[in-house]
């Protein structure tokens, strides 16, 4: 790989940025300066410094994200801020995406990556990943509703949603929802089938990753290696 591709890729600088600081002598390649970013190299296999900065190689970036209320799970939207806009420049750069959606109006877990591959295999029906929210009705929710949940709620427009768990708070005006499936809007669907209305909806856990509590709505970490390993088991 080039070294001024490899700088770009990795969000660190653009290729006409990269040229400036090379000649400036802030490009190393294995401690020694290099102003010829034409060079080939192995991103695996040597030691690559920025304006006296380590880099290191990682071709796929995966990211929590705490999101808050009002970010579209988009990467543009034309009126409406979007998810990516609360990542760093850096990691904009790595043109990362959502894994999934939320709504507008949906709080909690979210992941971010640019691996295209993991992303499609995590979100196919055939694999079942877990989803987990947190919800509060307007009304306490009915008796029987966690029988109806676990036979598969039927929706208003006819469609038969997988089965799901719901558990309650004592005063039933609450409580959490596990799906295997995400289509538009379900579970404000699935609790309005019921007879009920979703007031506040919050995903907190997706592939048994849970929401890192410390993070706070609009801010993100990136996944450990156990978190990025169970992402992979719902491949």
């Amino acid at each position: 790989m080039r070294i001024d591709k490899f700088l770009s890729e990795m969000g660190i600088a653009s290729r006409s940025e990269a040229r400036s600081a090379a000649s400036r002598g802030g490009v190393l390649i294995d401690g020694v300066p290099v102003k010829d970013l034409s060079k080939h190299i192995d991103p695996e296999r040597v030691s690559v410094s920025y304006l006296g900065r380590r880099i290191d190689y990682n071709r796929f970036v995966y990211v929590m994200l705490n999101k808050p209320e009002g970010y579209v799970s988009a990467t543009e939207d034309s009126s409406l801020p979007v998810v990516t806009d609360l990542l760093p420049d850096e990691l904009q750069k790595r043109e990362l995406f959502p894994v999934g959606r939320l709504d507008r109006d949906t709080v909690g877990m979210m992941i971010l990556t640019n691996d295209g591959h993991l992303a499609h295999d995590v979100l196919s029906p055939r694999h079942h990943v877990k989803k987990v929210y947190f919800f509060t009705a307007a009304e306490p929710m009915a008796e029987g509703v966690e029988e109806y949940f676990k036979n598969g709620v039927t929706l208003r427009d006819g469609y038969e949603c997988k089965k799901a768990e719901i558990s309650l708070s004592e005063d039933r005006l609450s409580g959490y929802i596990t799906l295997t499936e995400g289509k538009y809007h379900q579970i404000k669907r699935m609790v309005a089938a019921s007879g009920n209305r979703v007031t506040s909806l919050e995903r907190v856990s997706f592939a048994d990753i849970a929401l890192d509590p410390s993070l706070d709505r609009g801010e993100w970490r990136y996944l450990t290696e156990e978190e990025i390993g169970l992402l992979r088991s719902g491949e």
